[in-house]
């Protein structure tokens, strides 16, 4: 199983983050990489189960299913149902912390996922620094940091 884990600090409160990427479609709000987004079915885009589809500025698709989500605990999962990547079983979590020394959010993306070994090291890398990496960097650049 191939793990991917980035962190980051946000010059924000963990409130404010949380309110800019809490909905589950909005990932082309705040994600360059993202060209747009829509929940299918027409369902609440905080219900456990409903799924988003999502363009890449490639033009590539993903469709990722919502598994998890807590406003308490300041996280959502989710799971990738299909995508352009050769992978499988990829889940992901989406998760801040508060920073208690100033208003400062400690972020932290991660996934594992299986594929074939000859592509892991790619996969890992396209992931953590294009998809993980690029959003929290798009998010210091909102809140200024």
């Amino acid at each position: 199983m191939a793990r991917v884990y980035v962190s980051s600090v946000i010059n924000a409160d963990a409130a404010s983050v949380w309110a800019r990427i809490r909905d589950f479609n909005a990932l082309a709000k705040w994600h360059p990489r993202i060209r747009d987004s829509r929940i299918e079915d027409a369902l609440p885009a905080d219900k456990i189960g409903c799924i988003r589809s999502i363009h890449l500025q490639s033009g590539d698709m993903i469709r990722e299913q919502l598994v998890a989500m807590s406003d308490y605990d300041l996280f959502y999962s989710y799971a990738m149902l299909e995508g352009p990547m050769p992978l499988t079983d990829y889940m992901a979590t989406l998760r801040l912390t508060p920073v208690t020394d100033g208003a400062r959010t400690f972020g932290e993306w991660s996934a594992e996922f299986s594929c074939d070994p000859a592509n892991e090291a790619d996969l890992t890398n396209t992931i953590g620094s294009s998809v993980f990496q690029g959003g929290f960097d798009a998010l210091k650049r909102h809140f200024g940091g």
